[in-house]
């Protein structure tokens, strides 16, 4: 009883907390459909980011003090964010292959390339199709957070099929909009981790309203819930074939036809794999980071996302990347 209280005071505070983001975006210098390709200038190596489908790509820009595109071009390198916005009518019918073959390389082809390509969670899959694709417009890839055996780790081929064998049931709340909409993909992310949600709040209820972690926690809370639908086709591909299937872990994921395979990246590669992500279990990262013929492996102290906009970030991810960044000439 006393843990409900505490999870009910701590809801209460965040649905009252003041903070709210006023973070302006930096010039496209791309753009097609909903999808946006974003400058934060510097003058270095280009470095690009491409972000998860369904969640909104700012939580690499999420307040002045926790970006890591505002933060990279002070280390001598210009950052490049790739949003995908919001998927309109002509969205809707994408499947995964009319946004790698597609969209990401179209905005490749106008980014100040060959680019490093850095992928984070879902996005570090496109990324890597993306740059097997197109070598000549990729010079290194990065993997942060970035699943592939989805069925490695303790109970994730039991967690992986429950959520696929949600599928059926899901076709209908699809159909009137062509995508799963973003509660239905919130009710997913929970049950990656069931208890996360109702800790957090009973933690943050402990915070004093004032303090920096209460803020960060309100930014990325509202970040969590400003979430983005998933065209249904991409949707059944990941849930089916992804959750399901264990297609990319089984080297049986295609993009166009072509399978695609990690140790088929020639060049440099730096997979960042948070040690205490409850949403792509190490070992399905770490599955990634094995057939990198030049890779990286950096274990990264922190969660899904804390590594790249919690507290720790910049120890825990941004120089270590910075460093291998550096390191490629």
């Amino acid at each position: 009883m006393r843990a409900d209280r505490a999870l009910i005071a701590g809801i209460a505070a965040y649905r009252r907390h003041p903070w709210t983001r006023r973070l302006p975006d930096p010039p496209a210098i791309w753009a097609e459909g909903g999808s946006r390709l974003l400058d934060y200038g510097g003058q270095g190596p280009a470095v690009m980011f491409v972000p998860s489908l369904v969640n909104r790509a700012y939580v690499l820009d999420l307040t002045p003090e926790r970006s890591l595109m505002r933060w990279l071009p002070g280390q001598g390198f210009r950052s490049l964010l790739l949003d995908w916005g919001w998927p309109g009518e002509a969205e809707r019918d994408f499947t995964l292959t009319d946004y790698v073959a597609g969209r990401l390389e179209r905005a490749l082809a106008a980014a100040p390339g060959p680019v490093v390509l850095a992928g984070y969670c879902m996005g570090g899959l496109l990324a890597l199709a993306a740059a097997l694709r197109r070598p000549d417009r990729v010079r290194a890839l990065a993997l942060l957070a970035t699943p592939w055996d989805f069925h490695a780790g303790p109970d994730a081929a039991r967690r992986a099929r429950t959520a696929a064998a949600l599928l059926p049931g899901l076709e209908a709340v699809m159909a009137p909009t062509g995508a799963l909409p973003v509660d239905a993909l919130q009710t997913l992310f929970a049950l990656l981790d069931p208890f996360g949600v109702a800790q957090k709040f009973r933690a943050f209820a402990r915070l004093r309203p004032e303090s920096e972690r209460a803020t960060l926690f309100v930014a990325l809370e509202d970040w969590l819930n400003d979430g983005v639908p998933l065209p249904a086709p991409v949707a059944r591909q990941c849930l089916a074939g992804w959750y399901g299937r264990n297609e990319p872990g089984l080297l049986a994921w295609r993009i166009a036809g072509a399978v695609v395979d990690p140790a088929a990246w020639d060049g440099p590669a730096f997979a960042a794999i948070p040690e205490r992500d409850r949403i792509v279990p190490p070992a399905s990262a770490h599955a990634a980071a094995a057939r990198l013929r030049r890779g990286t492996t950096h274990l990264a102290a922190g969660g899904h996302i804390g590594m790249v906009a919690g507290a720790g970030a910049e120890t825990a991810l941004w120089r270590p990347l910075a460093a291998w960044l550096a390191g490629l000439g």
